[in-house]
C-alpha cells in the first residue's frame, strides 16, 4: 500500500503530532509519503517513521492561485497514491489536499481534529461539496464527528470516529517546580485552551501552584492575568519544551479547561500518566475523561466549577491515585496511537477492497 499523508499546516500542533503518532505505527508494509506547505512541519511529521519521503509545495494563497492548486495535483498525479490522507487541523483546511486527490481520482481520507469556526454560507457549500466526493469521512470523537455533521451541514451519521491515540512511552520526571499542591496543563497557550480560566480558578485556591507547559499567543495575556489576581508567583510557565510529557509525574492532577476540543492528546498523556484530569465537559473530551472515575467534569468558562473540582481531588489523595490508575487502564486500552494505526489501517484496506 502506497499512503499520501497530506497537511497544510504550518505550524506543528496536536493535529500533526497526532499524524505523526499514526505514521509511526502504521505497519511497515505501508509505504508513506509526506506532502505539505511548509518544511518544518513536513519534516517533523515524517520523522516519526523511517523512510518517509517528504514533498514540499507552495501554500495555495486563494481559490484564483490557479498555479499553486495546479502543482498540488501535480504533485499527487506523480505520487500516484493508492490513497490520499488528509488531515485537518480545522474544518476549513485541508481543501486542495482534498481536491487534487479527486482531481486525480485517487480515495480520499479526510480526517478532522476540531469542531470550530464560523463558516460564511459559501464557506459551508463548498465544504460540503468536497465532502460530497470523499470515500471516507473521519473525525476524532464521537461527537466531534456529530459536530462536524452540524457545522457544515452533513447528512447526520456519515462522519465516522477513530478516537486519537497516544504512544505509551517512558517518561523522565522533571522536579517539581515549588513545593506543595501543583495543577498542570501541557499544550498551546491559546485562548481555545482556557487556560485564563485556570488562573482565575487558582486566585480561589491558595497555597496551589499552576504549571503551563508549553508556549504561544496568549502567554503575555495569561501573565497580566496572573498579576492582576495576584497568583503570578504561584503561576510557572514553562516556553515550549520538547519532552513536555515529562512534567507528568510532578503535577498532583491536570487541568483541561478547554472551550472547545477535538480528541485532545494531553488529556491520554496525562491518562496514561496516571494523573486525574479536571476537564471542560465539551465536543469530545468526556469520550475520555469519565465523571467520576477517570477525573472531573466541569463546564466550560466557569473558574467557581473548576477550583471546587480540583480542590476536591486535591484533598483526598486516594481518590486521585485509584483515578490515575483507572485512567491508565482506560487509556491503554482505547487511546494508543497503536489501537488507532489498526482502526486506520482497517479503513483503508476496506477503501481498497471497495475499489478493486
Amino acid at each position: 500500500m502506497r499512503l499520501l499523508a497530506y497537511t497544510d499546516a504550518r505550524s506543528l500542533g496536536g493535529a500533526e503530532i497526532a499524524l505523526g503518532h499514526l505514521l509511526a505505527e502504521l505497519d511497515s508494509s505501508i509505504e508513506v509519503d509526506v506532502v505539505g506547505v511548509d518544511t518544518f512541519v513536513a519534516e517533523a511529521v515524517a520523522s516519526r517513521r523511517a523512510d518517509t519521503n517528504i514533498r514540499v509545495l507552495a501554500p495555495v494563497r486563494n481559490k484564483a492561485d490557479v498555479p499553486n492548486i495546479a502543482a498540488h495535483v501535480r504533485a499527487v498525479r506523480a505520487l500516484e497514491p493508492w490513497i490520499v490522507h488528509v488531515n485537518l487541523f480545522t474544518p476549513w483546511t485541508g481543501q486542495y489536499g482534498i481536491l487534487a486527490g479527486l482531481v486525480t481520482r485517487r480515495p480520499v481520507v479526510a480526517v478532522e481534529q476540531v469542531v470550530f469556526g464560523s463558516p460564511t454560507s459559501l464557506q459551508r457549500r463548498l465544504r460540503r461539496l468536497l465532502c460530497s466526493g470523499l470515500t471516507a469521512h473521519v473525525a476524532v470523537g464521537e461527537r466531534a464527528a456529530r459536530g462536524i455533521e452540524e457545522l457544515i451541514g452533513l447528512t447526520e451519521g456519515c462522519v465516522e470516529t477513530i478516537h486519537n491515540g497516544v504512544p505509551d512511552i517512558p517518561l523522565e520526571p522533571v522536579e517539581r517546580p515549588r513545593p506543595g499542591p501543583t495543577v498542570g496543563s501541557i499544550g498551546r497557550l491559546h485562548e481555545q485552551k482556557g487556560l485564563d480560566v485556570l488562573i482565575r480558578a487558582l486566585a480561589l485556591l491558595p497555597d496551589v501552584t499552576g504549571v503551563l507547559v508549553g508556549d504561544g499567543p496568549e502567554r503575555g495575556n495569561l501573565e497580566r492575568l496572573a498579576r492582576d489576581l495576584g497568583v503570578r508567583d504561584r503561576i510557572v510557565i514553562t516556553g515550549w519544551v520538547e519532552n513536555a510529557r515529562d512534567y507528568l509525574p510532578s503535577f498532583d492532577l491536570v487541568a483541561a479547561p478547554s472551550r472547545f476540543e477535538g480528541f485532545p492528546l494531553a488529556v491520554i498523556e496525562a491518562m496514561l500518566a496516571r494523573r486525574p484530569v479536571v476537564a471542560s465537559a465539551v465536543d469530545s473530551i468526556p469520550e475520555a475523561v469519565e465523571h467520576g472515575s477517570t477525573g472531573l467534569l466541569v463546564p466550560p468558562d466557569a473558574p467557581d466549577a473548576l477550583a471546587e473540582a480540583i480542590s476536591t481531588l486535591l484533598d483526598d489523595r486516594a481518590k486521585r491515585e485509584a483515578m490515575g490508575k483507572r485512567a491508565r487502564s482506560r487509556a491503554l486500552e482505547s487511546f494508543t496511537a497503536s489501537s488507532m494505526a489498526r482502526s486506520f489501517e482497517a479503513l483503508y484496506c476496506r477503501i481498497l477492497e471497495d475499489h478493486a
